[in-house]
């Protein structure tokens, strides 16, 4: 992840793309992408005086405009969201892909959990045929004179 994400990377990434999960099982890519490839956006960024673009580094007090921010770390990834905290709980690198996280700021708190979801099961499937339902009771109406 760190080489993709960081090293391999001239500056940074306007949008990541489906290679970010190249060598993953075809389901996993199925499920997370819809069966959809597209290939990651490198940031196309010129500088004033033409000099080749170096990389940010964001220091404290230097995130105004900046939503989110990631940390990786040997166990996982820590996600702050910027608007609200200066730390963020750390997602572990075992997590599941299809977990559905949340996107409000507000629970992405340092000392919670993480708010994500994991995937529901898949259902499960008869692989025998159901018998038919017993037809019903005959009745019986008795006639008024």
């Amino acid at each position: 992840m760190t080489r993709h994400l960081i090293d391999d990377v001239p500056v940074g990434w306007s949008a990541l793309g489906t290679d970010l999960l190249d060598g993953a099982p075809d389901e996993l890519v199925t499920a997370l992408t819809r069966g959809e490839r597209y290939a990651s956006d490198h940031l196309d960024v010129i500088t004033p005086d033409g000099s080749p673009p170096t990389r940010m580094t964001v220091r404290d007090g230097q995130a105004s405009g900046l939503d989110w921010g990631y940390v990786l770390y040997d166990q996982g990834i820590e996600v702050i969201s910027l608007r609200e905290e200066q730390r963020g709980p750390v997602v572990g690198w075992a997590t599941d892909p299809r977990t559905r996280f949340s996107d409000h700021p507000a629970l992405w708190q340092p000392t919670g959990p993480v708010p994500g979801r994991p995937p529901s099961p898949a259902p499960k499937l008869a692989t025998s045929a159901v018998p038919p339902a017993a037809a019903p009771a005959a009745t019986t109406h008795a006639t008024l004179r």
